[in-house]
């Protein structure tokens, strides 16, 4: 197996600055005692996670995955780990965010290796590594019962050196090599984004908001930073779908103005979008106008958006007033809703059909404050029984006994 020296890549880790936090849900955990049973090692290694349980990932990612071996949930989990390498960083050492955000690495590895019982699924493994400038995946399939376990976790933790030393631009240091233990037929399947300089400074809260394009590093065709009094449909557009579309359309008719779309980058209890994630989302809006932001909270989003009338489902709307999103505390889910009712411009809130049935947004139980400045689109002028979470759900092909 062509294993790294591992005091060569601790050395180039540390003479570049990185500062990593590895996640690795059980396959291509052997990577982490490669590393830190070496000396320097913590000058390099922030933290090691082995979420080995799906319960444990869940956690971790704030929900359950549509698959648990996948490029997606690899990118998930790297960016989990580039979150948590900035904050050990910022703590460790006292730097700014943006100096420690320009250190962190999140590495992360996903497996479906060879078990004690024949497997109806694939064997292969999934590696991402999410910095500020990039995110980097990598996907292999292996042929399948033609290694023991033993072989395949070898290969899996070769395979996060060789994603790591890639991203981290370390190959004149320590060397590639993987494929050369790879099997006739088996391939390396590799997809990077660089992000543009504005995405960058997102990422280390140098800026709140930039314009978001289909093209990464597109030439902007609209104005630098929002105008007050806007319009603004803010969403995770996961995917962009025909309901949203009409939303859209109804909230210019009843505003008389046009529409922005905002997705923010950070969430309140999720990991932050990968830049991979970005640019397919971007690709989604040809032509709309679109502000992607660090706003992770709704009060973040005024300070952003100053007296903006704001688009919302029912979901939405309830979450506004709700302390979960707000750290737990009552007191700071009040002092929320009295800011948003005097700030705000307006809100205009659609029903959704849950099982069949449609839930009226003005009959959800919600703070006054609140229901004083929302419009409540009826059901007679919007009802779409559909949900980006069901069309996520029917687009992921099952895929049948898996190791996370």
């Amino acid at each position: 197996m062509h294993f790294p020296d591992p005091a060569g890549l601790i050395a180039a880790l540390t003479d570049a600055g990185h500062k990593l936090a590895i996640v690795a849900t059980g396959g291509g955990s052997q990577a982490i005692p490669h590393l830190l049973t070496t000396p320097g090692a913590s000058d390099a290694v922030l933290e090691a996670l082995v979420p080995y349980a799906r319960a444990a990932i869940d956690q971790l990612l704030g929900g359950p995955q549509e698959t648990y071996c996948s490029t997606l949930t690899a990118r998930r989990l790297a960016a989990a780990a580039w979150q948590r390498a900035c904050l050990l960083e910022q703590a460790d050492a006292g730097l700014e965010q943006a100096v420690a955000a320009a250190h962190a690495v999140g590495v992360a590895v996903t497996a479906s290796l060879r078990t004690s019982r024949p497997k109806r699924g694939g064997h292969r493994v999934c590696v991402a590594v999410q910095r500020l400038e990039s995110t980097h995946v990598v996907e292999l399939s292996l042929e399948k019962s033609a290694r023991t376990r033993g072989e395949e976790e070898l290969l899996a933790a070769a395979l996060l050196f060789d994603v790591l030393i890639d991203a981290c631009g370390l190959g004149t240091a320590c060397g590639r090599g993987v494929e050369s233990d790879l099997r006739p037929g088996e391939r390396v399947v590799r997809e990077q984004v660089v992000a543009p300089p504005a995405w960058r400074d997102l990422l280390a809260g140098t800026r709140t908001v930039v314009p978001l394009h289909a093209a990464p590093g597109a030439e902007s065709r609209t104005e630098s930073t929002p105008t007050a009094g806007g319009l603004v449909f803010p969403g995770s557009f996961n995917p962009l779908h025909e309901g949203h579309r009409l939303m859209a359309r109804i909230a210019e008719e009843i505003a008389e103005r046009p529409l922005a779309y905002e997705i923010s980058l950070t969430n309140v209890d999720k990991p932050l979008l990968d830049f991979i994630e970005i640019r397919d989302r971007a690709a989604q809006f040809a032509g709309q106008r679109v502000w992607l932001t660090r706003a992770a909270t709704f009060v973040e989003k005024l300070a952003i958006f100053p007296e903006s009338t704001f688009v919302m489902g029912a979901d939405t709307y309830v979450r506004l007033a709700d302390p979960r999103y707000y750290g737990g505390s009552v007191a700071a889910a009040e002092a929320a809703v009295e800011r948003i009712a005097t700030q705000a411009r307006g809100l205009i809130v659609f029903g959704r059909a849950r099982q069949g049935v449609f839930e009226d947004a003005s009959q959800l139980d919600v703070p006054q404050a609140l229901r004083d400045i929302s419009y409540f689109v009826s059901q007679r002028e919007f009802r779409l029984d559909i949900s980006s979470t069901q069309l996520r759900h029917e687009a992921v092909e099952p895929i049948p006994e898996t190791d996370a």
